[in-house]
């Protein structure tokens, strides 16, 4: 499934309704690709605060994964390539039951995981001046 939405950063709704029948309550791994200040922390900050969760939402560039209410998981690999993702454990992460959210997550890492059996959604990002594309592969 493939969709669309142009949207403004401040205006998500509509994407997060829209992954979160995608999710559903099954695990997932949502690999979020843009470029800098693109929004792909914006889009997890906005989809925690949609379950109604009150946890801080900051990007882990620094510490590599965050976790929010034992069941969302958030990691940025910018700073790391897949060798040293899986060389720090990290791959084992993703069987927790939970919604897995990677920034930076690249095509190497997306194979990977598709071929372990995760369901992987892909959103790649676009900047559009105020707006954002974001394109929804799942």
């Amino acid at each position: 499934m493939k969709k669309e939405f142009e949207l403004e950063l401040d205006n998500l709704t509509i994407l997060i309704d829209e992954l979160k029948k995608i999710i559903e309550k099954e695990n997932s791994v949502v690999i979020l690709r843009g470029d800098l200040a693109s929004g792909k922390t914006t889009l997890v900050k906005n989809y925690v605060k949609s379950l109604g969760l009150s946890d801080l939402v900051t990007s882990p560039t620094f510490s590599l994964q965050a976790i929010y209410s034992n069941h969302i998981f958030h990691y940025d690999v910018y700073n790391k390539t897949l060798n040293e993702f899986i060389s720090l454990g990290m791959l084992e992460e993703f069987e927790k039951n939970g919604v897995h959210f990677v920034e930076w997550g690249d095509e190497k890492l997306e194979i990977l995981l598709n071929d372990y059996g995760y369901r992987v959604i892909l959103i790649e990002i676009e900047k559009k001046d105020n707006k954002r594309l974001y394109k929804i592969n799942a």
